[in-house]
């Protein structure tokens, strides 16, 4: 018998794998119902990728747009002779693509083992103009890496080599474990040759600031990747932020 004429409410139609998603509440999808989850679950591909692994280059076609579910993503621009710039980092639930763009202007490359949920951008595009709600998220994540993007110019022009290196630290602190509290810690995403390149350093200034940042007991460091966070407030002071 239809579940109305029993007098019972309509069966959810959001997909199990939508509401046991670790981005589900804080990325693009947070503001679909049910019923537009479902549809966009149909096109879907859930896929998880190694790091080091190229999700999409500079110039190529986009097809499709993603969800970063789990894991870092480094962002990157290549130079006419070759030579490449790392300049940012996506984070889950971050949402990776430009809408209605039809060529990559950056390089995307998973930074560490990575979960991304991949969907035709058609799909998307069509959900776009048919949700404004989605559209003012997207946009909003827009003006989100625009204002971090203007950080980073004051971080790489204005601030001393340890400011940067605990600025990189707090970056990563606050983006991969949100809710925290005091103190976090994490696995490096990039490697000291990644790191020194992001912030315009050299390999031996990072180590050199890691280990003064360690000596402080601002961070402890494990296994030379896994690092230890006590107060992430001593490590935002010592990035020189307000």
């Amino acid at each position: 018998m239809d579940r109305k004429l029993q007098g019972l409410p309509d069966e959810d139609p959001m997909p199990k794998v939508c509401r046991a998603c670790e981005a589900r509440h804080g990325g693009i999808c947070s503001v679909l119902t049910g019923s537009q989850l479902a549809e966009l679950n149909k096109h879907s591909n859930r896929k998880s990728i190694d790091g080091g692994t190229e999700l999409v280059g500079q110039g190529e076609n986009i097809g499709t747009y993603s969800n970063i579910v789990r894991g870092v993503v480094k962002l990157s621009k290549m130079m006419a002779d070759g030579r490449q710039q790392i300049v940012g980092l996506q984070f889950a639930p971050d949402f990776l693509g430009r809408p209605f763009s039809h060529e990559s202007s950056l390089t995307a490359e998973a930074a560490t083992n990575t979960e991304v949920c991949a969907f035709p951008r058609a799909v998307l595009e069509r959900m776009i103009a048919d949700t404004p709600e989605l559209e003012h998220r997207l946009y909003d994540q827009s003006l989100k890496e625009l204002d971090e993007a203007r950080d980073w110019m004051l971080t790489l022009g204005r601030k001393t080599a340890r400011e940067k290196v605990a600025s990189f630290l707090h970056l990563i602190a606050t983006h991969v474990d949100p809710d925290a509290g005091d103190g976090c810690e994490f696995e490096l995403p990039l490697s000291r040759a990644d790191i020194a390149d992001f912030l315009g350093l050299t390999i031996e200034t990072v180590s050199r600031q890691m280990t003064k940042l360690r000596k402080d007991k601002i961070i402890l460091v494990e296994n030379n990747r896994h690092v230890i966070v006590p107060d992430i407030e001593n490590l935002n002071e010592a990035a020189g932020n307000d």
